[in-house]
């Protein structure tokens, strides 16, 4: 597998966890503010960062990059933040 070729699997799968991510908040399997769902969407956004970058898709790395920003915050805060409704406790 080429350089493109793991660039494209890291996309596809931080497609798969930022989908997985909102599908799961939706059900309302943990919060907003759950450390796993933050840190779906940051990882996730890093991964379609990278892919995005590979075929200078400036527009999409910004977008990511400023995705990956907000997510870091809420990974950062939700640490320091107990929320006695989140089911998944991680």
């Amino acid at each position: 597998m080429g350089m493109v070729g793991f660039a494209d699997f890291l996309g596809w799968l931080g497609v798969v966890l930022l989908i997985s991510a909102y599908l799961l908040l939706t059900i309302e399997f943990f919060t907003g503010k759950s450390r796993i769902y933050q840190l779906m969407n940051l990882v996730g956004a890093v991964f379609i960062m990278t892919n995005a970058l590979s075929h200078s898709a400036y527009p999409s790395v910004v977008r990511n990059a400023i995705w990956v920003v907000i997510a870091s915050y809420g990974f950062i805060a939700s640490g320091f933040t107990p929320n006695p409704k989140n089911k998944f406790k991680y």
